[in-house]
């Protein structure tokens, strides 16, 4: 894989290939399994055996051959069998390969269906979001365990290994070389590990005109005057503030604003820190959809990152108001977006309205899965973009806390 088609795909899932490779693995020790099906994966099962038009996309999802994807096999031939692969891959950690990994088993998984006609229905549907959920919280709770350790060794496919503390850049992140798992209590503690001290110092701390980054991050997107309502889910996927902040009384001071949106890959910081000093007005995790993804892209719509703006209004997300000291920056929206697997979105404790937070403080993390954020302005705020957070197609990520955006004033 290229170093650009690793940043397109987020470094989330691998070529197609690899992908396929992968998934024979996958059936080849399923078959040899025969491990009862976890309660949250049963409970899955019954739902869509009850509801006929669950059971009929169902079927067919895994019928239909996606037309986005090059597949050279089919590797899904039943919901029965389909459900025995979720049984499995809830018991996996991420592996580390430089060229093939999959570092979401489950979108790798259920990859073949969210690519067809019926896939697109099934995965929008409350229901199925709803029992999904069960499912991903029983995944998030393995890899909380230490049971979830067992990939951080120095094998190839360890995340110990050379190869993968130079693509981490693990010497940046506080970790015990000393410690047969570096100090890290399970695969979700190094998901979401820290920088040491100094490693992302806060841009112009004492400059309240200097908005910095959120996450470390690659751009994607800016948008200006954007709209109170709009039909985010056509080509180009505008946005459509309404939807992007669940309907916030304060969407009205953000029309015609504008949306800096960027995403995170694999192996990236994944604690979010705010863009500016100011006051918490509301910091709520917002329901909503896994792996549903954008169908009017075409043959990209089953690759996140070229789903982003769709998700941003349907996938569940944090969405927290600042309110900035600086008056001439006034309100600013954070949405932070869980894409695919666990998609837990964890507000930081301390971060609740009326409290006052420094710039670069931390607002909180992704625990697992594919992210993106959003960070919303009002009219006339922003005075200039940083050039490092312009969308391009070389573009690095933004590292966290660097500059991103001069205010006016």
């Amino acid at each position: 894989m290229s170093t650009q088609d690793y940043k397109q795909r987020g470094g989330w899932l691998p070529e197609q290939d690899d992908l396929e490779s992968w998934l024979k693995r996958l059936e080849e020790t399923e078959r040899e399994s025969d491990e009862p099906l976890h309660p949250a994966v049963e409970r899955l099962r019954e739902l869509v055996e009850s509801d006929p038009t669950l059971r009929m996309y169902a079927t067919r999802m895994i019928e239909q051959v996606p037309t986005a994807k090059p597949y050279g096999r089919r590797h899904l031939h039943s919901l029965d069998q389909l459900l025995r692969l979720i049984n499995q891959v809830i018991t996996l950690a991420p592996e580390f390969s430089e060229k093939s990994m999959v570092m979401t088993p489950l979108a790798g998984l259920l990859d073949w269906t969210m690519g067809t006609p019926a896939g697109f229905a099934f995965y929008r549907d409350p229901r199925v979001n709803e029992a999904l959920k069960d499912v991903l919280n029983a995944w998030c709770e393995y890899l909380d365990s230490p049971g979830s350790l067992y990939v951080l060794n120095d094998s190839a496919a360890g995340w110990k290994s050379e190869d993968a503390q130079r693509i981490v850049g693990m010497d940046q992140f506080v970790h015990d070389p000393s410690d047969e798992h570096w100090g890290f209590t399970s695969w979700n503690d190094f998901f979401t590990r820290h920088f040491k001290d100094g490693e992302r110092p806060v841009a112009a701390p004492d400059d309240d005109r200097i908005i910095t980054s959120v996450c470390e991050s690659t751009p994607y997107k800016i948008s200006t005057g954007v709209q109170r309502r709009d039909e985010f889910w056509v080509k180009e996927q505008p946005y459509s503030l309404e939807d992007l902040l669940a309907h916030d009384p304060e969407v009205g001071e953000f029309v015609d604003g504008a949306v800096f949106q960027a995403f995170l890959s694999a192996t990236n910081y994944h604690r979010w820190h705010s863009p500016v000093a100011g006051t918490v007005r509301r910091a709520v995790v917002q329901p909503g959809t896994y792996f549903s993804e954008a169908d009017t892209e075409g043959k990209d719509a089953i690759e996140p990152p070229e789903s982003q703006g769709y998700l941003a209004h349907m996938a569940t997300r944090a969405i927290i108001l600042i309110e900035a000291d600086n008056p001439a920056i006034g309100l600013v929206a954070v949405v932070l977006v869980g894409m695919n697997e666990v998609s837990s979105c964890v507000i930081d404790p301390h971060v609740t309205p009326g409290r006052h937070l420094e710039k670069g403080e931390e607002l909180g993390y992704f625990q697992y899965g594919g992210s993106t954020e959003c960070v919303v302005f009002r009219p006339g705020v922003v005075e200039s973009v940083a050039l490092q957070a312009v969308p391009r197609a070389d573009a690095a990520p933004v590292k966290v806390r660097s500059h991103l955006a001069t205010a006016v004033g």
